[in-house]
């Protein structure tokens, strides 16, 4: 399974983006970020989970939190200047990321949506993140992510 390349991975390697993998079995069905955590013997403070939203406005926007925390909805309409945000349905992931829930990076989505990455991120140099495939995870340093994605880091997250 480390041998298959993810669409991110080709994304970081075409970028000369150092990084690390790590797999973990999904047979269980449990790929929550928690026991992903578990399973590849990180701390859960740096493992992060992929959120997108949909705006009023259609626009749609990517979410990077840790994955012990849940996304303020309240602060990502403030930071996007949209009236509202919400999560968009399950469904909805695989046609507009090109991933699917449980699978799904930031890194390498069908199109350059804006990217917001919790600020917590700040206090820790590498990030661990979905690879775009369940089973497999991303650990790279937090500013080779801001640059890849063009992300922002924002206070998104319920204190």
């Amino acid at each position: 399974m480390a041998n298959s390349k993810t669409n991110a991975m080709r994304i970081l390697d075409a970028k000369n983006i150092l990084y690390d993998t790590s797999t973990y079995d999904k047979k269980d069905g449990k790929i929550d970020g928690i026991s992903v955590a578990q399973k590849i013997g990180k701390e859960p403070e740096k493992v992060y989970k992929t959120l997108v939203t949909e705006g009023t406005t259609g626009e749609i926007y990517v979410f990077v939190i840790p994955v012990k925390e849940e996304l303020d909805l309240k602060k990502a309409a403030r930071i996007t200047g949209e009236k509202k945000i919400e999560m968009i349905p399950v469904k909805n992931i695989q046609r507009l990321t090109g991933y699917i829930r449980g699978g799904c990076s930031p890194i390498g989505m069908k199109k350059d949506y804006k990217t917001f990455i919790d600020i917590s991120a700040q206090t820790i140099k590498e990030i661990i993140i979905s690879a775009g495939k369940i089973g497999i995870q991303i650990e790279l340093n937090i500013n080779d992510l801001l640059y890849i994605v063009n992300g922002e880091l924002q206070d998104i997250i319920k204190r």
